[in-house]
């Protein structure tokens, strides 16, 4: 009896330990798994021709390279800390690259501006070109996270897309200078549309979006004569900003808890649309569950909601009228929210 109480110890002893270290396991490859899912249906497709735009003005045809030499993108963000942690691996990956392949170091343009970007090259010693996206090229890449390694083969394939600066890049970015992607049939990867950007004074395009709970939420609703309210925000705003940059991670919960608390009373069609970057539904709903969120929410899966509006800062707010009409872009957190949209409802009575 005694031996068989020991074993059974042992045995729940080991489980315990297995699931400890799968979860562990599972944490630190979060990234590599989201960078991996991005991948599906782009590796082995035909790159995007696309033309980029440095932040130093000069022009780089990306299709113009295809054929000639191998590609290497790596998007990152300035507040993004395993970007910095890699940084010093793209700057080797550049200065020993040689002439058979290009290295472009693209920042993902979300919550980043010029002005942090130029004083991040500084910071890190940067030389090789940087970018900042506005959306289009990260839709194309299939941008998932920061860092997201994209690596095109000298044959204008893409071969690779990760997330860990590792041995496994390396080795890619060595075979993508000379060896042609097998074994796949290409097709063109598919390159977004120019969608319209919608602004003040505009009326809401025709959007749809399932909220996390099931229920399908249209921009525009000819069945009820209410504002709408649109809220786009990150769901790790909050938490994963706040040793880097306080002040956004402020604003983020600054307008959550006004939202939440203008929800109450108010007469609205709310909708908090949140990025895909580093975001899944289940991210998005452990975020409700622990703020508590009072407002209807939803991932923008396909990215349409933020290339419609432009939006590339979170928190933003888009208010329209009961017509549709868009009426205020607030970017950031404006004590003034109510009065806006008191002002809003009085006009339509």
């Amino acid at each position: 009896m005694r031996a068989l109480f020991i074993g059974i110890l042992a045995l729940l002893s080991t489980s315990f330990a297995l699931k400890s270290l799968q979860v562990e396991a599972a944490a630190e490859l979060t990234g590599q798994q989201r960078a991996e899912v991005a991948s599906r249906g782009l590796v082995g497709s035909l790159a995007p021709k696309l033309v980029l735009k440095t932040i130093d003005g000069d022009t780089i045809d990306l299709g113009s390279l295809y054929g000639k030499k191998a590609v290497y993108l790596e998007f990152w963000a300035t507040w993004c800390i395993p970007c910095r942690e890699q940084m010093p691996h793209l700057e080797r990956t550049y200065r020993s690259a040689g002439p058979d392949i290009a290295v472009i170091a693209v920042n993902a343009g979300f919550d980043d501006s010029l002005a942090e970007v130029q004083k991040f090259r500084r910071q890190f010693g940067l030389t090789m070109p940087i970018v900042i996206d506005d959306g289009k090229l990260g839709e194309a890449f299939h941008l998932r996270v920061t860092p997201q390694h994209i690596v095109i083969g000298r044959d204008g394939r893409v071969q690779y897309v990760g997330h860990l600066a590792d041995e496994r890049l390396d080795a890619t970015l060595q075979s993508a200078r000379t060896a042609r992607s097998a074994g796949m049939q290409p097709s063109p990867a598919g390159v977004p549309d120019s969608t319209p950007g919608y602004g003040v004074g505009d009326r809401l395009p025709s959007l749809s979006v399932t909220t996390l709970d099931g229920h399908v939420f249209r921009s525009l609703d000819p069945s009820t004569k209410r504002p709408t309210v649109l809220v786009f925000l990150s769901p790790w705003c909050e938490s994963y900003l706040t040793p880097r940059r306080a002040d956004l991670s402020t604003r983020c919960r600054q307008v959550r808890e006004q939202i939440d608390s203008l929800a109450k009373g108010m007469d609205v069609r709310w909708l908090g649309i949140a990025s895909r970057l580093w975001a899944t539904r289940d991210d998005l709903s452990d975020y409700q569950a622990h703020y508590k969120v009072k407002i209807p929410l939803a991932l923008d899966e396909s990215g349409v909601w933020f290339r419609s509006f432009q939006i590339m800062n979170v928190p933003a707010v888009l208010i329209a009228d009961a017509d549709g009409k868009i009426v205020r872009r607030i970017e950031g957190f404006d004590a003034h929210l109510p009065e806006k949209l008191k002002d809003i409802a009085r006009k339509m009575q």
